[in-house]
């Protein structure tokens, strides 16, 4: 008779955000004694009541004070080992916040913090592994998906537009050619309001049906 292996659920959010020009992790404080002082993604196990999606929004709650965060499903993790308690899966989610987002966590000794992710603390279990495999489907993705709808709302300057795709792909971007690209695709379009940003003013503009994009 084959042994039955008890299996353990749990969710992982990758949060990112976007403050001084660089991309930022959100990460939480361990006080547990397992990984104790070391950093992890916002998350937990799932109760038996509740969906994932439940679970990750409320995780994410808890532990940072942050609600109505877009996220989606990232990638479901479970190599053997990761979590030294028994055997464990997680699914991790993903999703983007403007950087004005105030943090307060709901339960005891979390601390969430940002910290830019090319500077990242030691952190617990595989989550560093699990945050690099976020960054890089966003990094893929950020040509033809909506990420950024979530970091910039209302108006905005394509020279803003260019900083977060340069913040997200961690390299400087041609002016000219970004522009010409970005126009070409037909995802934002120009508006009758400008911005003084210097020397004369910037036109501003808005992305195409970004509430119908985000779904």
């Amino acid at each position: 008779m084959t042994d039955v292996t008890t299996f353990y659920v749990t969710v992982d959010v990758v949060l990112f955000t976007i403050r001084d020009r660089k991309l930022h992790l959100l990460l939480t404080r361990r006080l547990a004694k397992l990984f104790e002082n070391h950093y992890a993604l916002p998350g937990g196990f799932v109760t038996e009541d509740e969906s994932l999606d439940a679970a990750a929004m409320r995780e994410l709650a808890e532990e940072t004070g942050l609600l109505d965060v877009h996220l989606e499903q990232l990638y479901t993790f479970g190599d053997p080992g990761r979590d030294f308690r028994g055997r464990t899966i997680t699914v991790a989610y993903y999703g983007l916040v403007p950087h004005d987002q105030r943090l307060q966590s709901l339960t005891d000794g979390c601390n969430a913090t940002w910290f830019p992710v090319t500077d990242l603390p030691q952190m617990a279990f595989d989550h560093r592994k699990i945050a690099e495999y976020a960054l890089e489907r966003i990094r893929n993705e950020i040509d033809h998906s909506n990420v950024v709808f979530e970091l910039l709302h209302g108006r905005f300057t394509l020279t803003e537009l260019q900083s977060v795709h340069q913040a997200i792909l961690g390299q400087p971007l041609d002016k000219r050619n970004f522009r010409r690209k970005v126009l070409q695709k037909g995802i934002v379009e120009p508006t009758q309001e400008w911005r003084q940003t210097g020397r004369k003013p910037a036109q501003l503009y808005r992305f195409v049906q970004a509430d119908a994009a985000r779904g």
